[in-house]
């Protein structure tokens, strides 16, 4: 069985080994795609509003944690970049979350069903 698949619902509970490895295939599926984003961010605001590489991660990583923006935008394409990358943003929060708690959801749900099959 692989880690990052679950299993059946009539399968028994995964052991703790597998669920490791889906916890940390989760964490590095996560910071994978924060990186990336950030990454995105950085390259926009540097190379669209021409901030320093510093100011650049300062602004991506705000926007991304969800802090709201910190530099004001000069340019109108600056202004759509920045407006894009806020929803950008706030989609994958909601994305990274659910990857990183899928492991402890299933896992709980999965026992709830072993135990309720057993009545």
């Amino acid at each position: 069985m692989k880690a990052t698949r679950f299993e059946h619902r009539l399968a028994p509970l995964a052991t703790k080994k597998i669920f490791r490895a889906r916890v940390v295939g989760a964490a590095m599926v996560s910071q994978t795609l924060i990186a990336v984003t950030l990454g995105i961010g950085m390259a926009g605001f540097h190379w669209i509003e021409n901030l320093t590489w510093l100011d650049a991660f300062h602004q991506a990583a705000m926007l991304l944690s969800g802090m709201g923006p910190v530099v004001n935008m000069a340019t109108a394409a600056g202004k759509l970049f920045d407006g894009f990358y806020a929803l950008f943003c706030g989609i994958m929060l909601l994305a990274v979350t659910g990857i990183l708690f899928a492991p402890f959801i299933h896992r709980v749900m999965h026992r709830f069903h072993l135990e309720n099959a057993g009545n």
